[in-house]
């Protein structure tokens, strides 16, 4: 399954900054807007208890303890305001008062407040009152008894002063109810039975409120604003040295030990860019020496090789001279003289592989192409050799390509030759082509190869004597093979076939390149 793409260290980085500085700013916000809207509103609640209190106490002693409609009304008078209306009731009997003109301020055309937005306190929103939103500038609604919660009735007639902030016609009032007391001769107070209710607009401290909101989220947002500038210039320079070592990390892995990293300051990002230092140097160090001890290896291999090849052309005279009298000379010394010169050969051939082996380490080895009929370059590899009878053959006409043929002979040999010693008839070979490329097949019907030889098949000096039979071979052959391939800018591959036997595959582009890259 497919990884899901994830965020740059850069923009984790910007979001983490800006997310910590949301958080803050909300926190922060939230905090004084809480603190700021409690206090205006317990402090405009404290004025409106004190001044209706004040104002009652005006009104002792009563003149009458049953008093009627009018009464009633001077009562509720006594505590209305351009902000508030009043209500007075006794035993069933009322006069509400409206707000008595007078000076007004314009009105702001504030929007309707959610009610949720406003303290319900212990007792209930009040009953809904009639339709029509309430706006600042308009006079109070006049206060009914049925727009006052039923909870604050019931308080006030327990003889308790009492308020809640409810939602009524669409805007807060703070609903303010107290009883009238009456006190006898012998000082104990009595309920009269007379409740003054009080309702007082709190719209003008509900659009402090909301103004007050609107600023600390305006502030939120420069700071958040602020924030990102300045995570934005934190994450450059953090990251500036993390986008280096992974410059310098990528360039010494395409093989230039001399990358180092400026190391800049004393702080954890130096003391990282020190440590790629030391280690690219140490690495440095030991790429050289594996270097040149590899050099050293192969410089030996050549040389000896080449140094031999005079002894052993001298040698390969001789055993011929001695498998030619091999068939007249007593029994015990003609079979060692054939052995002599099986065993010549085998060690001329294995000097020959060596050599054609340090060629391409040195990569002095070369490609001499030619445009060449394929399929008649595989039946005179089979046809040299004697494999003709031995091999079936699917070779299509008229399939060219630009290659060099003595290297090419030389990869079919040894995958036909292998074939043929290690493993079972029927041996075949077929060739297919696209417009770009070639693909010869080798493929015999033996058991194959064990799974566990496959990845090693093309080593050198391996041979999978566990799975074959015993090779007299150098082990060099199909890595030199593959080399021969490599070179043609192809490659050569192994595989098990379903049915049995394995399937050798050279693929080569139709149109080689020299080294220098450009076609012959």
């Amino acid at each position: 399954m497919a990884s899901r793409p994830s965020l740059g260290l850069r923009a984790r980085l910007l979001s983490a900054f800006a997310l910590l500085c949301v958080v803050t700013a909300a926190a922060v916000a939230g905090g004084m807007y809480v603190q700021a809207r409690t206090a205006i509103l317990l402090r405009t609640q404290d004025a409106a208890v004190q001044a209706m209190r004040s104002r009652l106490q005006a009104l002792y002693p009563l003149r009458n303890p049953a008093p009627g409609p009018d009464e009633l009304g001077e009562i509720a008078a006594a505590v209305t305001d351009r902000n508030s209306s009043a209500i007075a009731l006794y035993h069933g009997v009322y006069a509400p008062v409206r707000p008595p003109p007078g000076d007004r301020r314009p009105a702001a055309g504030g929007p309707a407040l959610d009610p949720g937005a406003m303290d319900p306190g212990a007792i209930p929103n009040a009953p809904a009152g009639p339709p029509g939103d309430w706006r600042l500038g308009e006079s109070a609604p006049a206060l009914e008894p049925g727009a006052i919660p039923g909870e604050l009735r019931r308080a006030v007639a327990r003889g308790e002063i009492a308020w809640q902030r409810v939602v009524w016609q669409g805007a807060p009032f703070l609903i303010i109810g107290t009883p009238l007391l009456i006190v006898e001769r012998d000082r104990t107070a009595r309920v009269s039975g007379i409740e003054v209710y009080s309702a007082r607009s709190l719209l003008p401290e509900q659009l402090s409120i909301d103004e007050l909101a609107a600023s600390a989220w305006k502030n939120g947002g420069v700071a958040l604003a602020f924030a990102v500038v300045l995570a934005s210039l934190a994450t450059r320079g953090v990251l500036r040295p993390v986008r280096e070592l992974g410059r310098a990390a990528r360039l010494l892995g395409r093989g230039e030990m001399r990358t180092r990293i400026e190391v800049r300051g004393s702080d954890e990002l130096a003391e990282v860019a020190r440590t790629f230092n030391d280690t690219a140097a140490e690495l440095e160090r030991h790429v050289e020496q594996l270097r040149a001890m590899e050099a050293d290896a192969r410089r030996f291999v050549a040389d000896v090789s080449h140094e031999l090849r005079t002894p052993l052309a001298a040698l390969a005279a001789v055993a011929d001279v001695l498998d030619e009298e091999a068939a007249g000379l007593p029994e015990p010394a003609g079979r060692a003289a054939r052995l002599v010169s099986r065993e010549t050969l085998n060690l001329t051939a294995l000097v020959n592989d060596l050599i054609e082996i340090s060629r391409f380490d040195s990569g002095v080895a070369a490609l001499a192409l030619n445009e060449v009929d394929v399929a008649e370059l595989v039946r005179a590899t089979l046809r040299v050799r004697g494999w003709s009878e031995l091999v079936r053959t699917e070779l299509p006409v008229a399939v060219t390509a630009w290659l060099d043929p003595r290297r090419v002979d030389v990869v079919l040999a040894n995958l036909v030759g292998n074939a043929l010693r290690h493993g079972e008839p029927p041996v075949s070979v077929r060739l297919r082509a696209d417009p770009h490329w070639i693909a010869v097949e080798v493929r015999d019907h033996g058991p194959g190869l064990d799974e566990a030889v496959l990845p090693h098949v093309f080593d050198r000096f391996y041979k999978a004597s566990a799975a074959r039979a015993r090779s007299e071979g150098s082990g060099l052959g199909l890595a030199i093979a593959r080399e021969n391939a490599r070179l043609h800018q192809g490659d050569l591959t192994v595989a098990n076939a379903p049915d049995g036997g394995a399937v050798f595959t050279l693929r080569l582009p139709r149109r080689a390149h020299d080294p220098d890259g450009d076609p012959e």
